[in-house]
């Protein structure tokens, strides 16, 4: 509504000096023509307003601003070539200025749109900045935004970077929710779930990219986009994927991988001290018993395919931490009250249990 009336002044304003402007030059110029051609120019313009509904700050700041800019250079400049012209005709030398303004706003103002994602013009001020501010932002890739895990570290209040969601990540999660698959779809919807509570939640910065950068044209691979932009930004990227991470590395680029932050999270176990855990299958070697603590962590105990079912109290030898996750060793703590002890099936208890029964 505020809109519609503004475009109405608009036009009543442009009507209003037509008709003043008509009756000044009356003597000289059709008063009609005049005012028909200052009404046909006011509608023109909102028309072209009303054909692109969806106007950027950073295009209408960067065309003002060179506008601006130009017209203070042509001046200078006109100011600096006025002693050498003074020979030539006067109607001769205004059609000179005028060429010469129309050249240097078109410079300024094509230099400002080519660069406009690199500063940014706000009016009635102007703030020269990066396009995203405060710390090094957050790049997220589509596979940790279908994880969901990004918004409960967000949730804790551990981030304090802006998060960025480019568009194609975006495109590929709308196009992955309306995939025929019943399991891609739902991973799809989980993923746009997943960014609304981003943008719900208080103190975080959500920010949907779609600036079209030169460096990304004829890059059609999702990962490699996601590289370029993060480079762009100098943002970190954060993921899932294991050859994005890789392949963002390789490039210069910082990763986050959420899989090594949930690894880093977990408890520190070391050698010697005890778990209760239950085992719940057989391990790989002969004789061995794989449980799981609640956080997800393997154990696997020496000796325990005999207490498979059983809550065992275990005593750590080693620790490994791989790509994968972090893994214990341990075995069978003898100084605790041994449970129900009962050979697993397919065991013989003098041969130990069959190579057909290791997981």
């Amino acid at each position: 509504m505020q809109l519609i009336i503004i475009r109405a002044v608009f036009v009543l304003v442009v009507a209003g000096l037509g008709v003043r402007l008509s009756r000044t030059v009356g003597e000289y110029v059709n008063p009609y023509l005049t005012f028909f051609g200052l009404m046909i120019g006011a509608v023109t313009v909102v028309v072209a307003d009303l054909m692109t509904p969806r106007k950027r700050i950073q295009t209408i700041s960067a065309i003002y601003f060179g506008i601006i800019v130009g017209l203070i250079l042509s001046n200078l400049v006109q100011s600096a070539f006025e002693p050498s012209l003074t020979a030539m005709r006067e109607d001769i030398r205004n059609a000179v200025y005028a060429l010469l303004m129309i050249f240097i706003c078109y410079v300024c103002v094509s230099t400002l749109l080519q660069t406009k994602d690199d500063f940014r013009f706000i009016i009635p001020y102007m703030e020269f900045s990066k396009e995203v501010k405060g710390a090094r932002p957050l790049v997220l890739d589509t596979s940790v935004v279908i994880d969901g895990r990004i918004a409960d570290v967000a949730e804790c209040r551990v981030l304090d970077q802006p998060l960025v969601v480019p568009r194609f990540v975006l495109q590929e999660l709308q196009g992955i929710a309306d995939s025929s698959d019943k399991l891609r779809r739902n991973r799809g919807r989980r993923g746009l779930d997943i960014l609304n509570r981003l943008q719900k939640s208080p103190g975080i910065e959500v920010k949907i990219h779609d600036a079209e950068l030169p460096e990304l044209a004829g890059i059609r691979e999702v990962d490699q986009r996601l590289v370029v932009l993060a480079k762009h930004l100098g943002g970190k990227v954060v993921t899932n994927d294991y050859n994005l991470n890789k392949i963002a590395r390789l490039q210069g680029v910082e990763v986050i991988n959420l899989n090594d932050l949930a690894n880093a999270m977990k408890p520190i176990v070391l050698p010697g001290e005890g778990l209760t855990v239950k085992l719940i299958k057989r391990g790989e070697e002969a004789g061995q018993g794989v449980g799981y603590l609640d956080d997800g962590t393997m154990v696997v105990v020496e000796q325990g395919a005999y207490h498979l079912g059983e809550i065992a109290r275990v005593t750590v030898t080693s620790v490994l931490q791989t790509s994968a996750g972090r893994m214990i060793f341990g075995r069978i703590d003898v100084s605790s009250p041994p449970g129900p002890s009962r050979a697993p099936a397919n065991v013989d208890a003098k041969k130990g249990p069959a190579r057909d029964d290791i997981a």
